[in-house]
């Protein structure tokens, strides 16, 4: 009898650490190579440490976002430095095969959604938000949420085994204000990786050292040495938080708040599964140490 008890808290305890320890699948998915980067990319490493699994998807390939360079032959460079960004965030990336300019919510890239979501198993899908001054931006977050319950109904993608639950959907950051403005529920101190992520946005050299300098008429003021281009990327994505997001973080950091400098933040979007704060704490176990 004493080691049948001994046995059962043995497999019991083996089970409740491996539920403790189970990593959580966060899939995030931007229009472009670099979006999902700019949006996420502190969070994505702060959950690659913790031993999580984090994947960003481009839902296009970037084919379009150049002065000087363009179809495919641009196609292949961003992908190339996707995949290295990828490297240096410590996450897995992919780059759908849509043109850059012409995303359109259509089922065909629904049904491609929903098989990416299945696919990675997602706890969390992080998106931007259906109002953006970019097309595909808008159709990023319509496609996202267009497949937010999809991905527990069996009879659609039916090729792909639908999840058995609904994950939280999130929307990043951005600042419109019409038709509503964006409202913060979860904010990532990212102090601690910041520098990293910087690291990590400049293996797209294409995007961030060429074409937007030349939408912005900076390009001959981007420096030439990668010591000077860091240092301007980051001045670039430095902000200090605004009262909304000090709210939020005084809310998940306490007395620590004040002292944040750099940050992610999303919003709940309410198609997917509605979480705790407990909930939340689980999805983002960095949250659980402050």
């Amino acid at each position: 009898m004493k080691n049948l008890i001994l046995c059962f808290f043995i497999v019991f305890s083996v089970h409740f650490s491996n539920a403790q320890t189970d990593p959580v699948n966060v899939i995030v998915f931007g229009a472009h190579p670099d979006d999902c980067d700019i949006d996420t990319g502190g969070t994505a490493i702060l959950l690659a440490r913790l031993g999580h699994r984090v994947k960003f998807v481009s839902l296009t390939n970037g084919d379009a976002g150049h002065y000087a360079k363009g179809g495919g032959a641009l196609a292949k460079i961003r992908i190339a430095e996707a995949k290295e960004a990828g490297k240096r965030f410590g996450v897995e990336y992919t780059v759908l095969d849509n043109h850059d300019g012409e995303l359109m919510p259509t089922l065909e890239n629904r049904l491609k959604v929903i098989r990416e979501i299945r696919k990675w198993n997602a706890d969390v899908v992080i998106a931007p938000r259906p109002n953006d001054y970019h097309p595909d931006h808008r159709y990023t977050g319509i496609l996202v949420q267009d497949a937010a319950y999809m991905v527990i109904v069996p009879n659609v993608a039916a090729d792909t085994a639908p999840l058995k639950k609904n994950p939280v959907f999130l929307y990043s950051e951005d600042g419109f204000q019409r038709p509503n403005p964006f409202n913060p529920d979860v904010v990532i101190n990212i102090d601690s990786v910041f520098d990293q992520k910087i690291y990590a946005m400049a293996a797209h050299e294409s995007q961030f050292f060429e074409w937007l300098p030349w939408t912005s008429g900076n390009l001959d003021k981007v420096p030439k040495e990668e010591k000077e281009r860091l240092e301007m990327l980051a001045d670039w994505r430095s902000s200090t938080p605004n009262k909304t997001e000090m709210a939020a973080l005084k809310k998940w950091y306490g007395d620590n708040a004040s002292n944040v400098k750099h940050i992610e933040s999303f919003e709940i979007c309410e198609y997917g599964k509605q979480p705790t704060d407990e909930e939340l704490r689980k999805l983002f176990p960095m949250l659980k140490n402050n």
